[in-house]
């Protein structure tokens, strides 16, 4: 029986390796070469079935050009002419490897294929893990220069010993291999080290969806035929960056939300990035993808070994939102460092004061955002320092003393005695030239000594990959928690890396992972330190979100713009990987500060409740009337928090080519149902209506059509199979900006 058969298996006559998930099988097969080729990615398949599946071959194989391998992580060597996933320079200038392949070792559900080079001292581990209750496959690669590490050879800013695989990359010591050594022990030059190449199956064409924006305007999902090229995804900002996410699917351009076979990734990174798809002429389609962008080298020396982060990948023959939900319980059981708590709903009061921050005013705040149900409340921008505008402060983490005499344990202990915990916006990666730490450590930002630096947003980047610079924000970082009883940090990042250099080191552009990898330690020392700590991620906005930051924080800050209408389309890309409770959203002034429009209280409300709900508005202005409603709203949406945060998640709407832009006029829903399918929750929007338009009912696919289901709101029963074939009629207000919360039931077993 299928399901008997381990996770994981290598046959090393066959030089077949069969990786089992509990819906698909990933397959491959050790070339005649030595390396590793791609085989099968799909529906389960004999085991027999498997093993007779020919390698695919190239019609366009010739004297002029050899057959276009599916490599599993394609080298810069051979008749190979799409996009190398390794690229690396010898001593000696030689390009390229050429693989022997030395073995396998299979340990539960991870396969490790180890690769040497036939002559020089370089080993690459080709390494894939499956897990139980998830059809995510997780790869990523290690290499290895296996010269013995000479005594004093030790490279500034690496960590000595061999850290575990996890979703972030890491540079370590390591031990010899076994590659031949014909000459003398020199580093070896990193120009490409990808974490894993993929391949999909021949189709009859191919539609490549992705995330692209900017800031105020993240996660605008697109999806457009494949062309015959190479198309380039990439951040070159050090950070996973608002202009494109490090996600993709492919598919056949048929491919709805619920049928249709789809394949896709996600790196899990929050520095540069770059993944490259290359169509060829004759149907076949790669794609690889790793840390780093082009442009970049990284010095290997004797001993030491090159870890990615983890490139995973995804099949599902259900559409896209199946897609999305199997990402979803992945990110849940295995990337979350806490999945099982509730996000709080939590108030943050940046929009109501900006830099004009004081003790006073925020204890006020406080009682409103009490008043209205918040459990959080988030002190943000402007207590710190010489922190009047964005021109100064920054580096400076001590409260503003005119701001906060006693410093910042008064408000604390006023936000705990108001049965809230107490939140602090930080920024510890940047620091204004207008600052003590800038005036103290001007060599401890990013920098070229020959070219002029470039601000933005009045800030330069400080580099993390010095060991002093992560020291120091450890330390103050876990000083401003200890001291100030901070329950929650809000870790901003508002800026992307220019003029990157590190004067004086020999091996310079080992910053861009050095510095991403310090944010992920000191990220993980604070939550070991502090156990309860809760992190947000914020980077202007969705700048930084990604399986990686994902595994050391609670939820993402997906944008500043808090525009209900916009945010639809941002939070439905977010969607497309990211679980609910991940996605911070909040309900704003209207009219919005970002867009100008004005929308009701109440479509504000309903569109944030569809992520972890926040509220960001300057109180001292809502009426009596509107706090009394959002408190309504507040608790309405505590009584569906355990569905929305920890539900399965449908995506509702028009029918239309993935990645299109949603008409104004069309309603949108999300549906969450419990695991038991026996309670759901329906948020449904319409931005604007069209005169004699009324809305269609909407389908709920999830629904068991053989039960029935209870609305407790309208005391009205429904039939599952008019819910599921028909649709439920929304019954949304009239006019623009129309939404509803719909509670359901099952009230008849299946």
């Amino acid at each position: 029986m299928l399901d008997t058969l381990p996770p994981v298996t290598f046959d090393a006559a066959l030089g077949l390796a069969i990786l089992r998930t509990p819906h698909t099988r990933y397959v491959v097969r050790i070339g005649s070469d030595g390396s590793p080729r791609h085989l099968y990615w799909g529906r389960p398949l004999d085991d027999a079935v498997l093993a007779r599946l020919p390698e695919p071959a190239s019609p366009a194989a010739s004297s002029f050009e050899a057959d276009a391998a599916a490599d599993e992580l394609a080298p810069q060597s051979g008749a190979r002419f799409g996009p190398a996933g390794l690229q690396v320079r010898f001593g000696d200038g030689t390009r390229g490897v050429q693989w022997r392949f030395a073995g396998a070792t299979v340990d539960g559900g991870e396969l490790r294929l180890r690769l040497d080079d036939r002559r020089r001292p370089l080993r690459a581990e080709l390494c894939y893990r499956v897990r139980p209750d998830s059809d995510v496959v997780e790869r990523w690669t290690e290499l290895t220069h296996t010269a013995p590490e000479a005594a004093t050879d030790s490279e500034p800013g690496s960590e000595p010993g061999s850290a575990s695989v996890s979703v972030s990359g890491s540079v370590s010591g390591s031990g010899s291999g076994s590659g031949r050594d014909t000459g003398p022990a020199l580093p070896v030059t990193v120009e490409r080290l990808d974490s894993a190449s993929w391949t999909a199956p021949a189709l009859a064409d191919y539609r490549l969806s992705h995330l692209v924006g900017g800031w105020n305007s993240e996660f605008q999902l697109r999806g457009d035929r494949l062309p015959v090229a190479e198309t380039v995804l990439t951040s070159r900002r050090g950070l996973t960056g608002h202009h494109a996410n490090p996600w993709l699917a492919l598919d056949d351009g048929t491919a709805t939300e619920e049928r249709g076979e789809v394949w896709s990734t996600a790196l899990a990174w929050s520095g540069s990035w770059r993944v490259t798809v290359h169509r060829d002429p004759v149907g076949r389609t790669t794609w690889t993808g790793g840390f780093g962008h082009e442009g970049l080298g990284w010095t290997l020396r004797p001993g030491e070994t090159l870890r990615t982060p983890v490139y995973a990948g995804l099949y599902t023959p259900d559409g896209f939102g199946a897609a999305s939900r199997g990402w979803h319980a992945y990110v849940r059981r295995h990337v979350l460092p806490e999945p099982g708590r509730d996000r709080p709903v939590l108030y943050n009061s940046w929009e109501a004061t900006g830099f004009d921050v004081d003790q006073d005013g925020q204890m006020r705040l406080a009682r409103l955002a009490a008043g209205l149900g918040a459990e959080l409340f988030v002190l943000d921008d402007g207590w710190f320092g010489a922190r009047r505008d964005d021109g100064a402060g920054l580096g400076d983490w001590t409260p503003r003393p005119e701001a906060f005499p006693g410093g910042l344990g008064p408000l604390a202990d006023e936000v705990h005695r108001l049965g809230m915990d107490f939140g602090l916006w930080v920024e510890p990666e940047m620091v204004n030239r207008d600052s003590e730490l800038y005036r103290a450590h001007p060599d401890w930002v990013l920098h070229s000594p020959e070219l002029d630096a470039t601000e933005l947003r009045n800030q330069l980047v400080l580099n993390f990959a010095r060991p002093e610079v992560a020291d120091w924000a450890w330390r103050t970082l876990d000083g401003l928690v200890r001291e100030n009883r901070v329950d929650w940090l809000k870790w901003d990042a508002n800026r992307a890396f220019t003029e990157a250099g590190w004067a004086g080191h020999p091996d310079p552009d080992r910053l861009w992972i050095d510095h991403t990898r310090a944010v992920y330690r000191i990220m993980d020392r604070l939550r070991a330190a502090h156990p309860g700590l809760r992190i947000e991620a914020c980077a202007g906005g969705g700048g930084r979100a990604d399986l990686g930051i994902l595994a050391r924080t609670d939820q993402v800050w997906v944008s500043d713009n808090t525009d209900p209408v916009d945010r639809i389309g941002i939070q439905d890309g977010f969607s497309r990987l990211y679980p609910a409770q991940a996605m911070a959203s909040w309900v704003t002034d209207s009219p919005n500060t970002t867009t100008g429009r004005r929308t009701p209280l109440r479509f504000r409300f309903h569109v944030a409740m569809a992520g972890a709900l926040g509220i960001g508005g300057n109180l001292t202005e809502w009426t009596e009337e509107e706090l009394a409603e959002a408190a309504r709203f507040v608790a309405q949406y505590k009584s569906v928090r355990p569905l929305v945060q920890h539900g399965i998640q449908h995506r509702l709407g028009p029918a239309g080519p993935v990645g299109a832009a949603i008409a104004a006029s069309a309603v949108t829903a999300v549906h969450y149902a419990a695991p038991d399918g026996g309670d759901h929750v329906v948020l449904a929007w319409r931005p604007t209506t069209r005169y004699g338009h009324a809305a269609a009912p909407v389908r709920l696919p999830a629904l068991d059509p053989a039960a029935h289901y209870l609305d407790p709101d309208l005391d009205e029963v429904h039939s599952g199979a008019v819910l599921v074939h028909r649709g439920l009629d929304l019954r949304l207000p009239a006019g623009d900006h129309a939404s509803r919360l719909i509670r359901l039931r099952r009230v008849t077993p299946s």
